[in-house]
């Protein structure tokens, strides 16, 4: 008697075929995901940002909340974020989410590590969130989906090994090549941030000294422009006078605004710290040869007030200079929505698994029905 299984196997077996793992390569998987709105989340230090991104980048909607307090249980950013989803999800047809985290995420993008801006330790939080929402979630960090972003739809388009470098209150980063973003063994590369470039120096919330974003961020600019404040350094006087003697009130887009006006000491703030980030490119440029290099995160809003000085810094510390090319140095394009839309565009992968497995089910029902049809036709013959 013939069984389901001999029913439904394929013609010469009898067995049903193995599915191949889908998404070996990023970039092959990319070209063939459905054409279908997913959200991109973006958690940092102060926010949370959600958006619905269609297939081509665009943002078709965007929310913005702030981030909850880090004092708070994991759990209530969580809620955050489901809420946002919900919200989203009552006005478009989401077909999945993704998450960019500001922190360290496992190899199986499922458990964020460690976050420095919130109580993250070890957090399941794709598996979290996916047995609470209807759709599939998935999970990175922030400068990788950043980078993904950028290379997709910004200023990495056509580039074959990119290298991203976020400046914000320190520096994150990302490698992208033919495609795929390079996460690393355990998940966690691109941590550019605390290479040791002045062996002893400036103390770093991490627990080393001398870690590149003590000399290139938007903490290392904003301690600058105070300790010379606060020294009452006669090239200050412009920018205590804007501030009205109260130094906390010093910020970084501050810096910039007043640099942009011609101010002499903010001008050069942003020379030193775009030389320190030319540095740390060229070592960059040494160990993993990118074609280009692509500068986001705030602090790169200074734009060639920053990446000049940065690119003049890059050609006199690289090694080989002269007889070498040299990679292209740039501003990122999609600006601070750059994590959002490349978690979303990311979450459109896994997406198509979900649907091809939802596919697979609903076949595989129909099959089991006609099997059932044919067994009862044959029974009452």
């Amino acid at each position: 008697m013939s069984t389901y299984r001999d029913l439904t196997a394929p013609i010469g077996s009898r067995r049903a075929p193995v599915l191949r793992t889908v998404g070996t390569r990023e970039r092959r998987s990319h070209l063939t995901a459905p054409r279908v709105p997913t959200v991109g989340i973006d958690i940092g230090g102060t926010k949370v940002m959600a958006g619905v991104v269609d297939a081509d980048g665009n943002i078709l909607e965007r929310l913005r909340t702030e981030t909850p307090d880090k004092s708070k249980s994991p759990k209530v950013v969580e809620d955050t974020i489901v809420e946002l989803v919900l919200d989203l999800s009552d006005r478009h047809d989401v077909h999945a989410v993704g998450i960019g985290a500001a922190g360290w995420v496992d190899a199986d993008r499922n458990r964020v590590l460690f976050a420095p801006h919130l109580s993250w330790r070890n957090e399941p939080l794709r598996d979290r969130l996916a047995g609470r929402l209807s759709v599939p979630v998935l999970v990175d960090n922030d400068a990788n989906t950043a980078a993904w972003a950028e290379w997709r739809f910004g200023a990495g388009r056509g580039e074959d090994h990119l290298v991203m470098i976020t400046l914000g209150t320190g520096i994150g980063g990302a490698i992208l090549e033919d495609g795929q973003v390079k996460r690393g063994k355990f998940g966690v590369a691109g941590e550019f941030g605390h290479m040791q470039v002045v062996p002893g120096g400036h103390r770093c919330p991490c627990g080393n000294r001398g870690c590149w974003e003590q000399y290139s961020s938007g903490n290392a600019l904003v301690r600058e422009a105070r300790e010379l404040a606060a020294a009452d350094s006669p090239v200050a006087y412009g920018i205590i006078e804007h501030v009205k003697g109260n130094i906390g009130d010093i910020t970084g887009p501050m810096i910039t605004e007043l640099a942009r006006d011609g101010d002499a000491m903010c001008v050069e703030l942003l020379q030193d710290i775009g030389q320190w980030l030319g540095v740390g490119i060229a070592n960059l440029a040494a160990a993993l040869d990118p074609s280009c290099f692509v500068i986001g995160g705030g602090v790169s809003a200074a734009d060639d007030l920053l990446i000049g000085p940065a690119r003049d810094a890059f050609k006199r510390h690289l090694t080989g200079r002269g007889y070498r090319p040299e990679a292209r140095i740039t501003r990122a394009q999609l600006g601070p929505e750059a994590g959002m839309v490349g978690a979303a565009d990311l979450a459109r992968l896994v997406a198509r698994r979900f649907r091809r497995a939802k596919r697979r089910r609903v076949e595989r029902y129909e099959r089991y029905e006609r099997y059932v049809e044919a067994r009862r036709d044959r029974d009452t013959v």
